[in-house]
């Protein structure tokens, strides 16, 4: 897993956020489109596309894309 490919995967999940403006150090949260359902989606690729399973809690503990990466990959 890389971080290239996390990141590419995160921002597809996005449809009104401009994927290139997803970057290792945006802070997710703070996206407009950020919310309880685009947790979801979320916690739902990162399932089905690294076969890692993390929690809303794994969310909050991570501030950017790059440390939510290393959560995934610590799981």
């Amino acid at each position: 897993m890389q971080l290239e490919d996390f990141i590419q995967k995160f921002a597809e999940c996005f449809h009104q956020t401009e994927p290139s403006s997803i970057q290792a150090n945006t802070r997710y949260r703070e996206l407009e489109e950020w919310g309880s359902m685009m947790a979801l989606i979320v916690i739902a690729m990162i399932d089905a596309d690294f076969g890692k399973t993390v929690t809303a809690e794994d969310l909050k503990s991570a501030n950017t894309v790059a440390e939510l990466f290393e959560v995934v990959k610590n799981k």
